[in-house]
């Protein structure tokens, strides 16, 4: 029987590709196997002595094992399912370095603190610590949760809606342009925390003047991001629109809005970065909940370990906000993926 030359290749590459997939698969499974690895470690490995031979003053839980242990199970059942499901794999596949590595700073720092004092208590206190802290205050990082996100989105959604009303206002209207613009050219590039001296002086209250900072510092970029989308609308739009009766008023909300837009979420995108930024420095300068105040208050009594559950809830926190801000993005541009 004639082979032809293609037919040739792919019994050449057939072993190559047979060892390519056990690689992959392989290396699919190593997130959990360096779960497992730094459970054994945890474990079995000596801590320091100084904080074994007093477990009074530096107590050792098994929160960090529960930890661990509850996501190796996940990555365990992910590889599981990735055996039946190409979509699971190739998700797993890609993520499994970057789980791997996260694992390795995870049992670097162990290792330099709970295990050879390297890096040593209270600056540096090990996993387990952060983990307790976050359980014991539970209650009150969640208080600071709630005033965090209360103050966040009153200036956010407060800066935002300025934002729109005066980028497509100035993108639409020459006039507004001519007034607007100057102002947008002299505050936008200052950061709003600039000016907080002298918010501080003139606020009847301190949860007022946070909620302007917040709001100054969303309002520059949602403004140009509007008013760049709106007067960038292709004019053949707005003549296709007056075709079929489309007026003025029309023509703004029905075609130059929709069509800015992707840029729009872009700007508000980044307003919730800088929102969070200023959020952050209101809370530790003079508002009296959330969770800058919090960092504040424990670094102020040297436990540093809430201090960094804090800044870990802070991080989760402001990481399920943009996650939601993108799911709106994506739900509100779904059009762009049809298109």
């Amino acid at each position: 029987m004639n082979l032809t030359v293609r037919e040739l290749r792919k019994l050449e590459d057939a072993p190559k590709s047979n060892l390519r997939r056990t690689l992959d698969r392989g290396l699919s499974a190593l997130p959990f196997v360096f779960a497992a690895l730094l459970l054994v470690i945890y474990k079995l490995a000596p801590n320091f002595p100084k904080y074994a031979a007093n477990e009074l003053a530096y107590p050792i839980s098994n929160v960090y094992m529960v930890f661990i242990g509850v996501i190796g199970i996940a990555l365990l059942a992910y590889f599981v399912a990735s055996l039946f499901s190409v979509r699971a794999y190739e998700k797993l596949l890609f993520k499994a370095p970057l789980y791997c590595v996260v694992f390795l700073i995870l049992g670097a720092y162990d290792i330099a603190t709970l295990k050879t004092g390297v890096l040593p208590l209270p600056y540096f206190p090990w996993v387990d610590r952060v983990l307790l802290a976050i359980i014991e205050d539970r209650k009150i990082l969640l208080d600071c949760i709630a005033h965090s996100l209360v103050l966040l989105f009153a200036g956010y959604i407060t800066g935002m809606l300025t934002g729109l009303a005066t980028g497509i206002g100035a993108g639409w209207s020459p006039k507004v342009r001519y007034w607007v613009m100057p102002l947008m050219k002299l505050l936008g590039p200052i950061p709003s925390t600039t000016w907080i001296s002298i918010i501080l002086i003139v606020a009847s209250s301190l949860f007022g003047g946070s909620v302007f900072m917040i709001a100054l510092g969303v309002w520059y970029p949602v403004a140009m991001s509007a008013f760049n989308g709106v007067s960038n609308v292709d004019k053949s739009n707005f003549e296709a629109a007056r075709t079929f009766g489309v007026k003025n008023t029309g023509l703004v909300f029905k075609v130059a809005i929709p069509a800015a837009m992707p840029g729009i979420f872009n700007g508000m995108t980044q307003g919730m970065s800088i929102a969070c930024t200023a959020l952050m420095v209101a809370e530790m300068l003079g508002v009296e909940s959330g969770l800058g105040w919090y960092i504040n208050w424990q670094r102020g009594w040297a436990e540093f370990a809430k201090m960094y559950a804090a800044v870990i809830i802070i991080c989760l926190t402001f990481t399920a906000v943009n996650l939601v801000l993108t799911l709106v993005k994506k739900r509100a541009l779904r059009w762009q993926e049809v298109k």
